[in-house]
Formats: structure tokens, sequence, C-alpha cells
């Protein structure tokens, strides 16, 4: 009854092991890599003309193949599959490619490229930079709203500087925003913007100057700060501290050596021991 009892959860393990092998991740990496090609290729109608049913077949076949993954991994971890954000991720994007994409959910058919981008939770730098990004969210939030309010300060003077005279460029509140913000960009803003407003003011390059270093050189370089910040903390937080599937791992296998050790300490039979 035991050896019963212990059977699935020792076949979880295997499965966990086989699935977290190099072999399967790199397997699952090129299969990815060759549903992205296929979907490219499939935008050729010459090429969809000849090759368009063994395309297809090929897409479904790769897509059973993530289907059959999930599936494995959702034996192995069951719920708490979904307490992982990229496994929910990975979930969705599967999932997505199962709906009929027909009538209103033919758009459908057009996500399936979003299978690419399980690429991210299989490459573990592509992985760490995305989570970077996304704990970077609350400091981008108060940089973005530094950035805000500089444009709206820059615009307003602007707007009240030079609407008169460039109102293509300056003639509201929005269109100035928009001139700032190619200013910003430095796409053509000396020939494009700031050379015609000094024909007529000399002295507009300062106000120019002063926005580009403020934004420019100093924001958007904070910006960037920002998220490599957060990118790095990512990386040594993912050298130091395991993951969540690991400690499982380790639970297991701890559990498993202590059920040995008691086998081992077990006393013999009293018969045997009279022998």
């Amino acid at each position: 009854m035991e050896t019963a009892v212990h059977a699935p959860a020792g076949l979880r393990q295997r499965l966990d092991r086989w699935l977290e092998s190099a072999p399967v991740h790199n397997s699952l990496i090129a299969l990815i890599l060759i549903n992205a090609v296929i979907l490219g290729l499939e935008t050729s109608p010459s090429l969809m003309t000849d090759w368009g049913r063994w395309l297809s077949a090929a897409d479904r076949a790769i897509l059973g193949v993530f289907v059959v993954e999930i599936a494995l991994r959702l034996y192995v971890n069951r719920l708490a599959y979904f307490r992982d954000p990229w496994n929910v991720f990975d979930f969705v994007v599967v999932a997505i490619a199962l709906v009929p994409a027909s009538g209103p959910l033919a758009v459908l058919r057009a996500l399936r490229i979003l299978r690419v981008l399980r690429l991210i939770t299989l490459v573990p730098s592509m992985k760490r930079v995305v989570g970077g990004l996304l704990s970077a969210l609350p400091g981008l939030t108060s940089v973005m709203g530094i950035i805000c309010i500089i444009f709206y300060v820059a615009a307003v003077i602007a707007t009240k500087l030079f609407a008169a005279d460039f109102p293509a460029l300056f003639g509201d509140l929005g269109k100035s925003a928009f001139t700032l913000f190619q200013v910003m960009t430095l796409e053509g803003w000396a020939m494009e913007v700031v050379r015609p407003v000094m024909a007529i003011y000399p002295l507009s390059w300062i106000f120019f100057l002063i926005f580009i270093l403020a934004s420019t050189f100093t924001l958007l370089n904070l910006f960037i700060a920002v998220i490599v910040n957060a990118i790095n903390q990512e990386g040594a937080a993912d050298r130091t501290d395991p993951t969540a599937t690991e400690i499982a791992r380790l639970g297991a296998e701890i559990a498993a050596l202590r059920s040995q050790l008691g086998d081992v300490r077990k006393p013999a039979p009293y018969a045997t021991r009279r022998r």
C-alpha cells in the first residue's frame, strides 16, 4: 500500500527532472524557433500555395508538442503550476492557439506568433531582462512623472512664445508637445525645428538647449539607469536565491533520504537476532 501511495509522487519527480533536463529544454527552444519560421513563411501567398498544407501540418504538430508539455507540467505541479507568473504566461500563449480562429475570433489566428514569446521563459538571460523591466516599473513611474512635468512646462512655454509665427509646430499644446518630442529624440530637430525658429527668435536656442539637456541627456539616461539597476538586481537575486522548483526538489530528495535512513535503522526481527 505504501508503495502504491508513493508511486505517483516518484513518477512526478522523474517527470519534473525530465522536463527540466537540458535535452528537453533545448528541444523546446528549437521547436519555438522552427514554429516562428513557419508562421513567417505563412505570410507568403506563393509559399502557402505550394507548401501550405505541409506548413499547417507542421504548425499543428508543434502545437501538439506544446500542449503535451503543458499537460505534463500540470500533472507534475498540479495547481502550484499557476503560482508562477511565467507558467501562467506559457499557458495563456498556448491556450490562445487552441481557440477556434473563425468569425469574430479570427484575429486570434494572428496571435499565434505570440508562441515565440515562450523563448523568454526558456532562455534565462531573456527572463532576467523581462523580470528586471517589471521590477523597475515603480522607479520608472517616478521618472516618467518628471518627464511629463518637464514636457508640460516646456510645451506651455513654447506655445506662448512661438505659436503666432509657427502654428504648424507650436499652434496649440498638443502640437507643441509633439514637436518637443521630436526635439527630444534629436530627429531632424536642428533643420526642421530650431533653425526656422531661430530665424525669427535668435535667442530661442537657449530654450531648446535647456530642454534637450534636461530631457534627452539627463532624464532619459536616468530612465535607462533605473532599468539597468533593476536588471542587475534581478540577476543577483537569481544567482543567490534558489527558485521554488529547486527548493521543492531538494525537499523531496531530503524526504526520500530520511525514508531510506529510517528503513536502515529498523531493528532486525527477534528470530533473526537469536540466530
